[in-house]
């Protein structure tokens, strides 16, 4: 049961180490091995623990009584499934960062074209060594001199230097 239960949720293995980065491949490594390990004694476990012999037991121990009760005790027990209260968080979470990679994804599309514009400005102006002053300032407006609002040299004002 254990086994069917690990089998459910396999790792892809390698699609995980595309995404790690050289300076973690170590702890990569260490983790896929002890996964590994613990995959090989889970499947290496029988699907049913093994009966016990309760007439071997009460041949074996002396006191009358003592293995009825361990008996009736045994078969009452009921031992607890783990519930799960993560993984709808961790669902949540995933949702979440889906949402913000859907977004990032937009802004950086929109960055894109909008380098691609600036990029198309370069390929379309004039060679700077063809280029005169006007020219320059008219491709390029940040760099026009104010020189009525600042007569003097920079014709800039100090904090923007």
């Amino acid at each position: 049961m254990a086994g069917r239960r690990v089998a459910l949720k396999a790792i892809d293995w390698l699609a995980f180490a595309e995404r790690i980065p050289p300076n973690q491949r170590g702890m990569f490594n260490a983790l896929k091995t002890r996964t590994d390990a613990i995959s090989a004694k889970l499947a290496s476990l029988p699907e049913t623990p093994a009966a016990l012999d309760w007439n071997y037991y009460r041949s074996a121990v002396a006191k009358a009584g003592m293995v009825d009760e361990f008996e009736k005790k045994f078969k009452a027990l009921q031992i607890p499934m783990p519930v799960d209260t993560q993984t709808s968080a961790i669902n949540a979470m995933e949702v979440d960062a889906n949402k913000s990679a859907v977004e990032y994804i937009e802004g950086s599309k929109a960055r894109v074209a909008g380098y691609e514009k600036e990029l198309e400005k370069f390929h379309n102006m004039i060679p700077f060594d063809q280029m005169t002053v006007e020219d320059f300032n008219n491709t390029f407006p940040e760099t026009k001199l104010d020189k009525v609002k600042h007569p003097y040299w920079p014709h800039k004002p100090i904090a923007d230097l």
